[in-house]
């Protein structure tokens, strides 16, 4: 589910469907499937999520980086982000190379695979702190 931008459900309402959620709804939504996450994952073990960004009004809006937050505050521990190109965008960059000066903004051409460790014990924070919660919010 990507926040509005890319439909799962084009014909037809689905509840719980989060592709039709806007941001912040998105967002809130996200925070819970966080949670459930990270309480029925065993400690030690991973979870991963692919997710993108948008753009608003020409301008970026970074969903990744607010989903990284969100897992990094129920707990988890980043252990990787893998950037994936967008290999299918071939067609389209053809089209919107040359009128990219134009609209004033490049296309994303990327996704974010950020892959989250469930810590073993509260000990880990500490060891992981560049990877957690507390380096996100400048606590070092």
């Amino acid at each position: 589910p990507y926040a509005n931008i890319i439909s799962y459900t084009k014909s037809k309402k689905i509840e719980g469907d989060l592709s039709q959620l806007p941001l912040k709804d998105y967002l809130t939504e996200m925070r819970k499937v966080a949670e459930e996450s990270f309480r029925v994952l065993k400690p030690n073990k991973i979870c991963a999520i692919l997710i993108g960004d948008t753009r608003k009004h020409k301008h970026y809006v970074p969903i990744a980086l607010f989903i990284l937050q969100i897992f990094l505050d129920v707990g988890f521990v980043l252990k990787e982000d893998i950037i994936k190109l967008q290999w299918n965008m071939k067609a389209t960059k053809k089209f919107w190379n040359p009128k990219k000066k134009e609209h004033d903004f490049y296309l994303i051409a990327h996704e974010h695979i950020f892959v989250f460790r469930k810590p073993e014990s509260q000990k880990e924070y500490k060891k992981y702190k560049y990877s957690s919660k507390v380096w996100m919010n400048g606590q070092i």
